[in-house]
Parts: structure tokens; C-alpha cells; sequence
């Protein structure tokens, strides 16, 4: 019996997924010990690693990420209060947002907190305040955009010639502009650049790492010293929906980094990366109860509570984000495809629009009410975040972890349903 299996069937005989709790998440924190672990073992010391707060927002998930030994990157002010939330030390977080307001500067500066600049506008901001705070311990770097092209997903890609992100490299004579910058400015001691995301090659990523590293000795040759002693290569690695197969791998990652930028394998510079995505979507799926099933037009289609409430981005991209799909019995048995019990088959969500899909003509085992689907990888980006708040019924999320040879469970976020929301009222 797998993992999955044997955590489904607990959720089931332990009543945590019933008719009225319809949908849960799950967070394996062993799973998830077992990436940081590898993640770490992969890089050699040079390297510190910090989570992508947008990509699991999730406080218990969160501090068990710092207890892993990782850093936290945010990207909003609401980011930033969580991960300090979860117990995140100033000094281990940075400050990514590209709208940054003149009071986010302030607060990052005034407290430690590492950033990255945006534009020249922002740049503007942050003179003013250098002066103002000195000695400020913040490390203070610039997002440059390297515009090296798009991977297969054009709206998630942020190193393309037009993208919204960074200061362009290539653009007229910004890369001039920005040696002189850093050479006017003894406190920026790092530069950033986020090159990857889904849908980006492990190449593709590599020659972004590879521009900022380049622009990097070339201004610290051109002050005379190493200024820039931190590089912030971004996260991005992409991550396989389609089977449980973990690829690229870090592994493959730093073997591709290592071959084209091998200073980053040395002592020279501090590496910070970035992950977020690669960290935790194979840490985490979705439980959710098939309600009704119905043909339409010859399509057997299974209505389930999980839906464009938890899993935006398949139901609005379904061919840039597809999910893979498991059913399982009433009691937690998995049921195992078959040419007797192959159905073309569309799993939908509770929400009021004919996009809300999870799985289109796909072949599963027939399911039935009562049965239940397991929605695959989605430990980043789905009920990891908090966008499904105001959707009913909202999403329950459980930790599991091994504790005394068993699968203990744990309720991290709880569930919020309509009679709660009633109750509410009439107290």
C-alpha cells in the first residue's frame, strides 16, 4: 500500500472526509523534511535556500519550513506578516514585491530585511532612505530581468524582452546605466534575477543565472573590489504533474548550474535561492467527495466540492495546468483503472460556471457517488493559499507525519461551512 493510500484511508476511517467535510488538503511533513533535506544535500554551503511564501502560505507549513532550516522570500506585505508569523527572522527573509510602497522600503530597512529593487523609481526611494538609515543591515540588491525569452507558459514567464519584472539588461544602455549604478552605490551588495518558472527549461533558466553572474564580476572588475557578494538566482524550478516522478530534480538542476556557472560552486559568492513551487506540490493533495455523478452528450462527468475555489489556475488554463486524478471507494480503496471500468471522464467543481473542471476527458475508473478523487501535487498554489476564503465550503487542511510507527493526522487549517457562517450570524 502507498502513502497516499494509506493517508486516504485514514482521513476516511478517522471521519475527517464526510458528508459534511467534503474537501481537505493534505500536507506530508515528512515528504516535505525529505525535499528540504535534498534540496540542502544537492548545493554545496555557499547556498542558502528560502521558500517562496506565495507558493504555501500556510503558517503551520511554514514554520515547519524554518524548522527544515530554510529562509522565506515574500512578495506583498500580507507574505511578509506571515512569515513572520511563522517565527521567520528578519535577517532570513527578502523582500521581493515590485510595487513596494515608500513605508514597505522603510520597514525592510529599519528592520534587517534583505530587498531587491524593481526600477529606477524605487531606486530613488531607496537612496532617500539609505541616508536616513545608515546602518541598516539589510542586504540590498536589484532585480535585473535578463530577457532571455519565455518557456511554455507565456503568463507565468518573467524573464521575457517585455516582462513586468526587473530592470532590463538589454534594453538601450541599461546594462552601462546599471554598472554605474552599483558604482555609485557601495551598499548594493547583491543583484537578483528570477529567470524560471513551470514551463521553463532547465537551459533557459541557466542562462539567466548565467547573465546576472557575468554583469556581477564585470562591475565588481569595474569598481576594483568585490562589492557584490551576494547572487539571488530566484527559484522557478519547474515541476512534473504528470506522474509521481520528480523532475528535473535538484540534482539535475545544480548539475546543469555547475557545468554553465561553476562559480557559483565556489566560495566566491553567497547564493541565495529562491523555490517555492518545487518544494512543496508533491507534498500535497486534495481529498475531495464525488456528490453526483451524470451523462452528458455521452460524458460521464463526476461533480466533486474541489473546483475553481481551490485550483484556480487549472480551471481557468486547464492546458497549461493540468491535474491528475486517482478515485477512490467510499472506503479508501483505490480504484484501479481497467478496459471493464475505463470512463471518459470530467470531474467537476461546486462553482457556478461551465469552466469549473478539474479533470476533462480523462480515462478513469468509473466513479460513483460517494466515491472520492484525489487531486495530485497540489501542495503549492491550491488550498495552500488563501484565495478560496470567501468560497463555501471552504477547504480543511491536515498535516501528517509518523509518529510512533502510524500516520498521525493533524488539523492545520480548519474548515468553515455554511452552518458555521449561520451560527455566526445568529450569535
Amino acid at each position: 500500500m502507498t502513502r497516499k493510500q494509506l493517508i486516504i484511508q485514514q482521513a476516511i476511517t478517522q471521519n475527517i472526509v464526510n458528508d459534511s467535510l467534503t474537501s481537505i488538503g493534505i500536507m506530508d511533513m515528512d515528504g516535505l523534511s525529505d525535499t528540504v533535506k535534498e534540496t540542502y544535500a544537492t548545493f554545496p554551503d555557499n547556498f542558502m535556500h528560502t521558500f517562496a511564501v506565495k507558493a504555501n502560505s500556510l503558517v503551520s507549513v511554514l514554520k515547519y519550513l524554518k524548522k527544515c532550516g530554510m529562509g522565506a522570500e515574500v512578495a506583498s506585505p500580507g507574505e511578509l506578516l506571515i512569515a513572520l508569523t511563522a517565527g521567520f527572522s528578519p535577517a532570513d527573509i527578502i523582500y521581493d514585491s515590485p510595487t513596494k510602497t515608500f513605508n514597505d522600503l522603510r520597514t525592510c530597512l529599519v528592520n534587517g530585511i534583505s530587498l531587491n529593487i524593481d526600477n529606477l523609481q524605487e531606486l530613488t526611494r531607496i537612496d532617500q532612505l539609505v541616508k536616513e538609515f545608515p546602518e541598516t543591515t539589510s542586504i540590498i540588491g536589484f532585480r535585473i530581468n535578463p530577457q532571455i525569452g519565455s518557456g511554455d507558459i507565456s503568463s507565468t514567464s518573467t524573464a521575457t524582452s517585455t516582462s513586468k519584472f526587473g530592470y532590463t539588461l538589454n534594453d538601450g544602455n541599461n546594462r552601462q546605466d546599471i554598472i554605474n549604478i552599483y558604482k555609485q552605490r557601495p551598499w548594493l551588495k547583491s543583484i537578483h534575477t528570477h529567470s524560471g518558472s513551470q514551463g521553463c527549461s532547465l537551459k533557459l533558466m541557466t542562462k539567466g543565472v548565467s547573465a546576472i553572474t557575468e554583469l556581477a564580476e564585470e562591475i565588481n572588475q569595474v569598481v576594483g573590489k568585490q562589492q557584490i557578494t551576494t547572487l539571488d538566482i530566484g527559484g522557478g524550478l519547474p515541476v512534473n504533474f504528470t506522474s509521481d516522478e520528480v523532475k528535473p530534480s535538484f540534482s539535475e538542476y545544480a548539475g546543469v548550474l555547475e557545468k554553465e556557472v561553476p562559480i557559483l560552486f565556489t566560495d566566491k559568492y553567497q547564493i541565495k535561492t529562491e523555490f517555492g513551487r518545487a518544494i512543496v506540490s508533491k507534498n500535497g493533495f486534495i481529498i475531495t467527495r464525488v456528490e453526483y455523478t451524470k451523462y452528458s452528450g455521452e460524458r460521464h462527468i463526476a461533480a466533486t466540492h474541489a473546483g475553481a475555489q481551490i485550483a484556480t489556475r487549472t480551471a481557468y488554463l486547464p492546458k497549461s495546468w493540468p491535474l491528475r486524478v486517482t478515485g477512490y471507494s467510499p472506503e479508501g480503496v483505490e480504484l484501479i483503472l481497467t478496459d471493464e471500468n475505463a470512463t471518459m471522464t470530467d470531474v467537476s467543481g461546486p462553482c457556478c460556471f461551465a469552466g469549473d473542471l478539474i479533470a476533462v476527458n480523462q480515462k478513469l475508473a468509473k466513479l460513483s457517488p460517494n466515491d472520492y478523487v484525489l487531486i495530485h501535487d497540489t501542495g503549492g498554489y491550491y488550498f495552500t493559499n488563501h484565495f478560496e476564503y470567501n468560497c463555501l465550503p471552504r477547504v480543511a487542511v491536515y498535516s501528517v507525519e509518523d509518529k510512533q510507527d502510524k500516520i498521525e493526522i493533524n488539523c492545520i487549517r480548519k474548515a468553515e461551512s455554511l452552518e458555521d457562517v449561520l451560527a455566526k450570524m445568529q450569535n
